[in-house]
Order: C-alpha cells, then sequence, then structure tokens
C-alpha cells in the first residue's frame, strides 16, 4: 500500500444510490456538503498502515456470525412451539441470503441497491430478515403493518422493492397493493409469502408467489455473506410511522446500524444472554435496533404475533423473560388490563418506554406490578433510541412525586451519539439550562439517519445548521438532561400564551377515571386557538365534560384547561404513538367555540 493520506477521489456509494436520478451538478454541490464533515484525510505516523488486518466496515451481520460462534446452542427464537438456537439461526440466513440472490438480488454498487420489502408481524422470520438481506448485499424495507393496500402500494412503488415478504395473515393486503401496482402498469416485487410455523395450507398455496421455507430449502448453507464495502453502505430503509399524512423513507447505513444496536443494549442495561419479549413492532425502526442488538449478547427473541395483557404476563411467566420494550400506551395497556390477564412476576422485569412522554401515574403503576421503567427517546430519523433518563443513585431518596417526575425526563444522550442540544431553531444558539427556556431538540453524531430517500429538499430541510432537527421542543435541566414540553406543530398558541399539550395531558392522566387521553388546538376566532381534549374513559365510569374542564381548572392555570372535551377511542400507529393528525383534523372541524 503506497498512499493512505489522499482524500476520497469518489462519494460514498450511499450517497450516489441515495440520489441517483435527480439533477447532477445539482446533486454533487448538494453532496459536496453532506460529506464534507465525514470525508478526512487520514494522515497516518510513519510506520502506520490501514489494511483489511486493521479496518473492517462496522456491520451488524458480524453480531449473528459470533453469535453462531460464541452462543451456537443458546435459544435464538422462541415462537410457541418453534424453537431454534443461534447455530440454526445461522444457517437459516445464510440459506435464506443465498435464495435471495438466485431470485435476482444483486450485490449493490455505486449507483444503486436492491431493496426487499417485509410486510410480517413479530414472528421469526422477521428476524431472520433483519440480517438476511443485508447478508445478500440488499436494503431491507420493513414495513409498517397497519397500512392498508393503498398505501404499501405507494411504499413500493417509491422504495422500488424488488421482493416482499408477507406474512400470511397480511396477503390480502400485499395482493390488494400489487393489484393498484398492476393497474398503474408498474412492475410489482416478487412475492414471498410467509406461513405460519413453516407449514403452507392448500389456500395458500399460489403459483403467483414463492413460499418461505422452499426458499430456504433452495439455498446453499456455504453461501459467503456480501459484507457492506463502505460502513455507509445503506442497510434498511424505514418509513416514518404515520403520525403525519406523508411517511418519508428514512435510510439507516451499517455504521449507524451497528453502534445503535449496541447503545440500545446499554440502554437496555442487558448482559450476556437476555431474554427479550418483542412487544414493540419489529419492523419499527428495525426494532429500535435490538433485533441485531441481541445477537451481539446471545439473546433470546420471544416473538409474539398478537400483544396483550394476558399474552405478556403469559410469556414472561413461561420464558423467565428480563427484558421487554413499548409505548406508554402498551404500559397503559397492561396496568388496565383486568386482574384476571395478569399474573405475579417470577422477578423484576426491566421495561423500555419511548416513542411519547410517559406520564408519571403510568410509571408508577406499572411499577407497581413488578416492572422497573425506563426512559428513553428518539425518533426514526435517529435509529430509535437516541437519549435515556439515566438514573443517579442521589435520586432514590426523593419524595415519590418528585422521583416520578424525573424519571418521565428524556434524558442524556447514548453513548453512540456525538451531541444532543436544545437550541434556538433560528439562531442555533443553546438555550439556558434553566429548566424554562424552550428550544428544539437536535442530534448530531453516528446514529443519526443518512438521509430521506429520494427527497433532496427534506434531506437539507433536516440537517440545516450542521444539525439534525427533530421537530420537538424541550427544555434543558441544570443537570443537562432534557424534558419535552411539546412538539413544534403540537404547541398550542392561546391569546399569545404557549401551553404545552404534553403538560394538560398529564394532568389528565391523573384523574382516576381517565384512560387515555390526548390534546390539540381548537380554532377560535378570539384566543386563536383553546386545548380541545379527547378522552378515553376507564369501564364503570361516566364523566361529562364540565368534568374533565373542572378539574384541569383545579390542577392547572385556567387558560390551559381544555375548553372541549370529546370522549371516544383515540387513534394510534402501530407503535402506539397518538395520531395527533387526525385528531387536528376533527378539532379543526369542529370551527370556533363561539
Amino acid at each position: 500500500m503506497s498512499q493512505f493520506s489522499k482524500r476520497s477521489s469518489s462519494l460514498s456509494s450511499l450517497s450516489r444510490w441515495f440520489f441517483r436520478g435527480q439533477n447532477r451538478a445539482q446533486n454533487c454541490r448538494h453532496l459536496c456538503r453532506l460529506t464534507e464533515s465525514v470525508e478526512e484525510s487520514w494522515e497516518p505516523m510513519k510506520g502506520l498502515v490501514k489494511c483489511s488486518a486493521n479496518h473492517v466496515p462496522l456491520s451488524p451481520i458480524s453480531f449473528l456470525e459470533r453469535a453462531a460462534k460464541v452462543y451456537r446452542d443458546r435459544k435464538s427464537v422462541v415462537y410457541g412451539s418453534v424453537k431454534y438456537n443461534w447455530g440454526e439461526t445461522y444457517i437459516r440466513c445464510v440459506k435464506l441470503a443465498s435464495a435471495l440472490t438466485q431470485l435476482g438480488i444483486a450485490r449493490g454498487d455505486v449507483l444503486y441497491f436492491e431493496q426487499v420489502a417485509s410486510l410480517a408481524a413479530n414472528i421469526p422470520a422477521m428476524q431472520e430478515l433483519h440480517f438476511a438481506v443485508p447478508m445478500a448485499g440488499a436494503v431491507l424495507c420493513s414495513l409498517n403493518t397497519r397500512h392498508d393496500a393503498a398505501m404499501i402500494s405507494v411504499l413500493l412503488q417509491h422504495s422500488e422493492a424488488k421482493i416482499i415478504f408477507v406474512d400470511y395473515q397480511l396477503l390480502h393486503i400485499a395482493q390488494g397493493a400489487l393489484d393498484i401496482l398492476a393497474g398503474k402498469n408498474t412492475k410489482s416485487p416478487i412475492l414471498v409469502l410467509i406461513p405460519e410455523f413453516d407449514n403452507l395450507s392448500p389456500d395458500d398455496a399460489t403459483s403467483e408467489c414463492y413460499n418461505y421455507k422452499n426458499l430456504l430449502d433452495m439455498g446453499h448453507d456455504d453461501f459467503v455473506s456480501r459484507h457492506p464495502k463502505s460502513e455507509w453502505d445503506p442497510i434498511s430503509i424505514n418509513y416514518t410511522s404515520g403520525t403525519t399524512s406523508r411517511p418519508k423513507g428514512v435510510v439507516y447505513n451499517h455504521r449507524g446500524a451497528y453502534l445503535n444496536a449496541l447503545a440500545t443494549i446499554f440502554l437496555h442495561e442487558m448482559t450476556s444472554m437476555p431474554i427479550y419479549l418483542w412487544t414493540v413492532p419489529m419492523f419499527h425502526c428495525n426494532g429500535w435496533c435490538l433485533i441485531w442488538g441481541l445477537a451481539a449478547l446471545g439473546g433470546t427473541n420471544i416473538c409474539l404475533r398478537h400483544v396483550s395483557p394476558k399474552q405478556i404476563f403469559d410469556s414472561i411467566v413461561l420464558n423467565k423473560v428480563t427484558h421487554m420494550g413499548g409505548a406508554p400506551t402498551v404500559l397503559n395497556m397492561i396496568i388496565n388490563s383486568p386482574p384476571s390477564d395478569q399474573r405475579p412476576l417470577p422477578h423484576k422485569v426491566e421495561i423500555m418506554t419511548g416513542g411519547a412522554p410517559p406520564p408519571p401515574q403510568i410509571i408508577s403503576k406499572i411499577e407497581e406490578l413488578g416492572f422497573r421503567v425506563s426512559h428513553l427517546y428518539g425518533l426514526t430519523e435517529t435509529y430509535g433510541p437516541g437519549t435515556s433518563c439515566i438514573w443517579k443513585p442521589e435520586w432514590d431518596t426523593l419524595p415519590s412525586e418528585k422521583r416520578l417526575e424525573l424519571k418521565a425526563r428524556q434524558g442524556v444522550q447514548h453513548i453512540g451519539l456525538e451531541e444532543v442540544d436544545v437550541k434556538d431553531s433560528v439562531t442555533m444558539k443553546s438555550v439556558p439550562a434553566d429548566g424554562m427556556t424552550m428550544g428544539e431538540i437536535m442530534f448530531k453524531g453516528n446514529t443519526v439517519m443518512s438521509g430521506y430517500l429520494k427527497d433532496t429538499k427534506a434531506t437539507e430541510e433536516a440537517f440545516a445548521g450542521g444539525w439534525f432537527r427533530s421537530g420537538d421542543l424541550a427544555v434543558k435541566h441544570p443537570d443537562g438532561y432534557i424534558e419535552i414540553k411539546d412538539r413544534l406543530k403540537d404547541i398550542i398558541i392561546s391569546g399569545g400564551e404557549n401551553i404545552s399539550s404534553i403538560e394538560v395531558e398529564t394532568v389528565l392522566y391523573r384523574h382516576p377515571a381517565v384512560v387515555e387521553a390526548a390534546v390539540v388546538g381548537r380554532p377560535d376566532n378570539h384566543w386563536g386557538q383553546t386545548p380541545c381534549a379527547f378522552v378515553k374513559v376507564k369501564e364503570g365510569f361516566t364523566l361529562v365534560a364540565q368534568d374533565i374542564i373542572n378539574y384541569c381548572r383545579d390542577n392547572l392555570p385556567h387558560y390551559m384547561a381544555p375548553r372541549t372535551v370529546i370522549f371516544e377511542d383515540i387513534p394510534k400507529t402501530a407503535t402506539g404513538k397518538i395520531q395527533k393528525f387526525i385528531l387536528r383534523e376533527k378539532a379543526k372541524a369542529l370551527g370556533s367555540l363561539f
């Protein structure tokens, strides 16, 4: 090797793939801005070399290869009567990767990477696809199982997926999507059906699709995995979860996936061979990157097709589950489940919650059932978890209410991120750490997305100022811990006053008859906006709007109390996030109160 100090003469393969098909001159200018901070020359000291012996692109593929050696006989997956060990999982992934290449999946080059989509619940095939697809040199595009055929067709067309793996229970949705594509004369991906327990029923057998088991059988167990040529090569595309009407394709790379997988197992305080219950959808941020992280520790994946409190308690007791995760709505579902569905836990179960700020009341009640709650925060664009409310021993002696208040904060960045800060969105200056001044949460580091697929404008806006802009408003406390106050679009401006919907929701959750609550702004001809509360009441209770209004006025400044209360079920995404854009439309349709 003769030279090591030359700056890379070509842009990363991801960058070329990511913006292909757009104006070349514009792309060059844009990519130079994006890559100038990450493409640095390396000036070695005399006698040093950078070679295959000391430099390998980071990739979570290596976690599986190591697990097959170190944890070969340790259980990797449990799904009802189906059980695999890590040696078996490795061979299945190798054979699946081999079969993908036989279906025409080629290694990505500097201009293009082929995508493989999945539409499936938390089943073993989803865990295997997370390794097999990148091992074939392709990009995994895991789709939201709650989308309808129309949305699936849009995402398949946007991602240009060449193959789609479909859970047999979702086959009708996938076929509807393919019919829509056919009607547009758009080439449809190859469909691979995932039957239950590798069994294909006569009703599922068609000549129009492949079968998952048959695909495994045609694969070769001596296939050599295709590791990335660059850490920046894409590994997955995650479409934002649907809290807005225009989901965007968030591109993850091998380096970020590797680092966030390690960071997330640290956040979960996992040690060797944990037993993890899958209540977080595997399609969401690649299961918070834990699908890859569990392989690093030789952990066991306990798969649940459908999540219910009874199944959660039964699975914990039967499988000796040590860890699980879920949005606050999942915790809320557990604590409000009938006593007949609950079982005494054999030990403390670590439960990581995120996706929305958890009301302190929910944290308190879930811990009374034998869980220990940790709180993380992040976005699809940060590979899922980005911060954690790391607990301090000195907080143990504080009054209960204060402890719960502290635990609900979003905390500090994890070890995979360079920096998280709260900044003024215009000046880009950090807000004072006074616990009062609001700014926008911004991220910087290796576990921030590569960008939005085919959306240069959105990528530039997200990275404006050299940071990733989250769109979340927060304050920074004197100890450096951040606390979300609201989404920028969810702040209610009433008579010139900013009202945090989260603060109003926290009070609503204290009401003994309230199961769920969400607050948005309702148009008002005089005040501009007034708070509108959507409330779901516990069974056996009866409330009227004035009950809620009076309760909030007793516990909040009067201007923050809702003036409108609507009792109904609250719409959520598959990951448990409340779909406030739907509620905002409902509030808007009501018009001004007076």
